[in-house]
Parts: C-alpha cells; sequence; structure tokens
C-alpha cells in the first residue's frame, strides 16, 4: 500500500516539491531554495553525470529518531545562557516546525568525562546500594532533560549510558582508567541500573532503554570499564538482563557493544550468537572514533551486523568533533563527517542516530579531564549568546523532515562526491538527503523510479528535496 502511495504521486510531470540547502560557506542554512521541481521522463544518466536513483518499490528499515546527549556538561552549560537564549536553544532543537525536530536522547548513568566531577549515586563501598540517590542530577541535568521532553511535544526517546561502575566495584579502585567490573558485583552494578531507571521515571523522564557500557574496549583517562565481549555477553544474561524482568523493566531496550564500527562485526557475533544473551538485546550500538587508524570510517561492519542479524536493530550511539579549536568552528569538513556518516550509517541498516554532546560550552567543555570537543551548538558562558554551527544545520536536514516510523528506500549515485539517501514517510512524502563533498557546484539528476528532474547544488553543501 506504502509503494503504491509512492508511485503514484510522481505520476505526473510536476509534483509538490521542496528543496531545503545548507551552504557552508554562506549564510543559507536549512532554507528552501526551490519549491518547483519539474520531473520528467527517465533518463539515463551519462558516466559523466552525478545523479541520484531512488527505487520506491524498496523498503528497508523503520526509522526510531535522531538526537544527541543530554550530558552534565550540556545541562550545565545551558543554565548559564540568558533565558531568552536557553528558550531559542529548546525550540531550535525540539520544534520540528521551528527547529529541527530531534525525537531521540541519551543520557549518563551518574558521570562521564563531560561531567564536571566524577561521582555516582552512593556512598563509596556501598553494595547494597542503600544510600542510592540521584539528588546530584536534580540540579542541572534531570530540569534540562525535563525542558527537551516538554519542548519535543511530551515525548522524547530516551536511552542511559554508564561509562564506570563505582570505584570499589572494579578491579583497579578508580573510576577512570579502564580496569574491569569485578564479579563479586556483577548483580549489584545490575541493580544499579534498575534503581536508575526507576529514580529518573519517578522524577517523570521515561527510560526507553540502555546500553551496558559506553566503549567498553576504552582505557580512558575518563570515567571507563573494560569488558571483553564474552564478560559483556555473560553481564547480560545472567545479571542485567534477567535483573530487568525481575523487576519489571523487561520493556527496556538493551543496546550491546556501544563503541566503534571496527570491532562491531566481531562483538556483536560473540553476544547475539548465544541464545540466551540474544534474546535480551535489542540493537548493537557503535561510535564513528575508529578513523583514528587511517581516517576512514568502516561503514561496511555496520552493514554486515545488518546482514547476518536482520531481526535485531542497529543504533549509532556518539559521535563528535574531537580537540575542540575556535579556529576551525566553520570547518566544512566538521559538519560533512555529520552528513557523510549519516548517509552511510542509515543506507547499512541504521535505524536511530545519536550525537554526542547537545551543547557545550566558548571552550569545548566543560569537561573534568580536558578532553574538550565540537558540538552543533555552542554557549558562551560569559555572554550567555549561542553560536549554530554548519554541523547542526547538517544534522537538521535529516531529523527535520525524516520522521519516526519512516522507511528508508532503496538509492544510489553514480560519483563520489555525491552522497544521498532516502525515506518514505507515515504521511507518504519522499525525503531525499543529498550531500556535495566536492570544491564545485553541481547540476544532479534525481530519478525517482521512472521520472527523472535536474537540481543545482552548491559545493560543500548539503539538500534536502521532498516529495509529496
Amino acid at each position: 500500500m506504502q509503494n503504491t502511495i509512492v508511485q503514484n504521486s510522481i505520476s505526473t510531470e510536476i509534483v509538490k516539491s521542496k528543496v531545503f540547502t545548507t551552504d557552508s560557506s554562506n549564510a543559507v542554512k536549512l532554507q528552501l531554495t526551490n519549491s518547483n521541481i519539474v520531473f520528467s521522463d527517465f533518463k539515463q544518466p551519462l558516466e559523466t553525470e552525478a545523479s541520484i536513483f531512488v527505487n520506491t518499490s524498496k523498503l528497508h528499515q523503520t526509522f526510531v529518531g535522531i538526537g544527541a546527549a543530554l550530558t552534565d556538561a550540556s545541562a550545565e552549560t545551558f543554565y548559564k545562557l540568558t533565558k531568552e537564549n536557553q528558550d531559542k536553544f529548546m525550540e531550535a532543537y525540539y520544534s520540528v516546525n521551528k527547529g529541527i525536530g530531534y525525537s531521540l536522547a541519551r543520557t549518563i548513568i551518574h558521570s562521564c568525562d563531560f561531567s564536571s566531577e566524577s561521582y555516582t549515586y552512593i556512598e563509596e563501598g556501598d553494595k547494597d546500594l542503600k544510600t542510592f540517590s540521584i539528588e546530584h542530577d536534580k540540579q542541572f541535568r534531570i530540569p534540562f532533560t525535563k525542558l527537551a521532553i516538554k519542548a519535543a511535544g511530551g515525548k522524547l526517546t530516551t536511552y542511559a549510558s554508564p561509562w564506570s561502575p563505582p570505584a570499589f566495584m572494579k578491579t583497579n579502585n578508580n573510576m577512570l582508567q579502564g580496569g574491569k567490573l569485578k564479579l563479586e558485583f556483577y548483580q549489584p552494578w545490575a541493580n544499579y541500573y534498575v534503581k536508575f531507571i526507576k529514580a529518573y521515571e519517578k522524577e517523570g523522564i521515561p527510560i526507553w532503554g540502555l546500553s551496558i557500557q559506553n566503549e567498553p574496549m576504552a582505557k580512558q583517562t575518563w570515567e571507563s570499564c573494560i569488558y571483553t565481549a564474552e564478560e559483556e555477553r555473560d553481564f547480560l544474561k545472567n545479571n542485567l538482563g534477567p535483573t530487568l524482568e525481575k523487576e519489571g523493566l523487561g520493556d527496556k531496550k538493551i543496546i550491546v557493544w556501544d563503541h566503534n564500527r571496527d570491532l562491531l562485526f566481531e562483538r556483536a557475533n560473540v553476544i547475539l550468537s548465544d541464545p540466551e544473551a540474544n534474546k535480551y538485546v535489542w540493537g548493537t550500538g557503535f561510535h564513528w572514533y575508529e578513523d583514528w587508524k587511517d581516517g576512514t570510517p568502516m561503514y561496511q561492519n555496520v552493514a554486515a551486523v545488518n546482514d547476518t542479524y536482520p531481526d535485531k536493530n542497529l543504533i549509532f550511539t556518539e559521535g563528535c568533533n574531537e580537540k575542540y579549536d575556535l579556529s576551525r568552528i566553520e570547518d566544512p569538513k566538521l559538519a560533512e563527517r555529520y552528513g557523510k556518516a549519516m548517509i552511510n550509517d542509515f543506507n547499512n541498516g541504521t535505524v536511530a542516530w545519536t550525537d554526542w554532546n547537545i551543547l557545550l560550552n566558548e571552550t569545548g567543555g566543560p569537561n573534568h579531564v580536558g578532553n574538550l570537543c565540537f558540538s552543533p551548538v555552542h554557549g558562551d558562558t560569559q555572554t550567555g549568546q549561542l553560536t549554530f554551527t554548519n554541523s547542526y544545520y547538517y544534522i537538521g536536514h535529516f531529523s527535520k523532515f525524516i520522521r519516526p516510523g519512516a522507511k528508508r528506500i532503496s538509492t544510489g549515485t553514480t560519483v563520489n562526491y555525491l552522497s544521498a539517501t532516502s525515506f518514505l514517510n507515515e504521511d507518504g512524502s519522499i525525503v531525499v538527503v543529498a550531500l556535495n563533498e566536492s570544491d564545485n557546484a553541481i547540476d544532479y539528476m534525481l530519478t525517482i523510479d521512472t521520472k527523472t528532474s535536474k537540481i543545482k547544488m552548491p559545493a560543500h553543501s548539503i539538500q534536502t528535496v521532498i516529495l509529496n
């Protein structure tokens, strides 16, 4: 039925259409640049021509949402903005009409590096969790998250991730610098997730899901904890999964791995090939930092997991541009990293995509170990002003127009500098997002089944084409 709607929508030469463009080199940001695309009969592109082909008879995964992490750093920065800019920020991110329509959020289970200090919700040594309290979060992060939910229309799909168990539960007796969860604390740590979920939901913040551990292969200078694939599998099937079910939280979506694309396929195989662990897993999460090796993202591993475990979901759980440097804030490569990753991750089966910090200050923090980074929006804590970078607009080309419940449509391109993905929204509209990474403006051909149009696109830009 959906396919029929798509095909009928392009049966005339002129359809209702809109093209929104962001040009990284000027003031054109998510602006309507064309509202009258003319389609004619299919035209075969030459090998020298840039072309996008969309096959509406092939529908794939169902889209869950796009959003970002609501960290301590983001919340603390937010409350140093002027009231006018606080309101502007919430509208800019969460309003579908006036902003970019975020529908997904990630929160942290006690501290991470993007907190002003390390902390937990219990007194050190309290294995029975009798002192458990989220009082710390009530100052900034909880009210910040509630405002985000309100701005999103009352519903924001939110999942949680821990960076480290409390120090006494670990082999190195330190929340920082890696270490492992001691076997005798597997069950108390599983109980900790339950306490967190129930405490946040009591505050009016529904928790949709959780990942088991942020970056379980990384020994970091900040909060971190190492699990082998087998250790993560066993903690899930013997402790966390059964504990959530026992506590009436069996509907929470459990995400495994939550680390880079390089080991994504290996980790997924170890955990998902075990029937007892598999039954608790909603999906596999991944980050984009594997390109530190040679500068090349390993998108093929996303496809490999999708092909091997088609009954499970894929979710991008974290990505940001590292090493904050104010002089690079308008570098088009920062925004293009988002555009390229989102297109490729969606085309390889990803259902949800989560940016890292939704907001950082004018230094790329606060971060208690100096791991300063870029975010799509920066707030100046001295002046209370906001800076919206190109990355914000590039993400918005997806999040504003592709809505939860959409189905991805098969899409291909004919040149490497032009990439694209397409979705069919539940209202019948087709959304095509195209990225031009070249130094030149182009005229590309857009073919939807048997109809072809030609669209102009600036150098280093991104476009969203909407066909109703």
